[in-house]
């Protein structure tokens, strides 16, 4: 009698543990696309700026920064530029906040929609800070330089994210949420009183504000249950 065998046919085997692992990295950055074409561009500014000179970059920050003198020459050109580069070289904290924040608003509001928030995050908080600037200038509260400040990067955008994601959990878990994440900007415009924390508050107030992007969204996937994520569908 021939010997059965349990070994499954060459053509029928199941993928190896680290094809299964690729897969699933894979299908978890097809799940969000944008942040992370986002992040692609943002690794390579930040590559190109660890090989500048500190002169050549300081001087490339500020002329691709959303400063008065730039919003009054090129508005349309550095606020896209300024989103897309950080003032410092950090690549890995932003990889985890924007893995922490980008990724699940992405993922539950769709890409067009996510972009629609972090888009009015930044534009708004850009234009409430340096509105305050410009403000201050004419009143002579602010030295005439101060139109020619560096103010860059991608944090608007992000606490754009951070803001939105509180119509994501479901009541209790969502006021605490807005409780912790309000309370940090909040905290930091305080206690720092400049003029990036105010963007940086305003734009978390800018996320929270697009609550109507959300209101037809389904929760279903984009977190596990156990965080609190609302679980009645689109209208929660």
């Amino acid at each position: 009698m021939a010997r059965m065998t349990t070994e499954a046919p060459p053509g029928n085997r199941p993928p190896s543990r680290p094809r299964r692992v690729v897969a699933r990295v894979w299908a978890y950055v097809l799940d969000a696309p944008g942040t992370f074409v986002y992040l692609l561009i943002l690794g390579a500014n930040t590559f190109a700026l660890v090989h500048m000179s500190p002169r050549v970059r300081k001087y490339f920050l500020r002329t691709n920064s959303t400063n008065l003198a730039e919003l009054g020459h090129h508005p349309v050109k550095v606020l896209i530029t300024s989103a897309f580069w950080t003032q410092t070289p950090s690549f890995l904290i932003w990889f985890v906040l924007f893995n922490l924040f980008h990724v699940p608003a992405e993922r539950w509001l769709g890409t067009l929609r996510w972009l629609v928030v972090i888009v009015i995050a930044h534009v708004g908080a850009t234009f409430v800070s340096e509105g305050t600037v410009d403000l201050l200038i004419r009143a002579g509260a602010l030295p005439h330089r101060d139109t020619r400040t560096i103010d860059i990067g991608v944090s608007y955008a992000l606490s754009g994210s951070v803001g939105v994601l509180t119509w994501l959990f479901a009541r209790p878990v969502r006021w605490y949420y807005l409780g912790v994440t309000g309370a940090f900007f909040l905290a930091l415009l305080i206690g720092y009183r400049d003029f990036t924390n105010l963007g940086h508050f305003t734009a978390f107030l800018l996320g929270l504000a697009c609550y109507p992007l959300t209101r037809s969204r389904s929760t279903r996937g984009v977190l596990p249950p156990r965080f609190g994520v609302r679980q009645d569908g689109p209208h929660g």
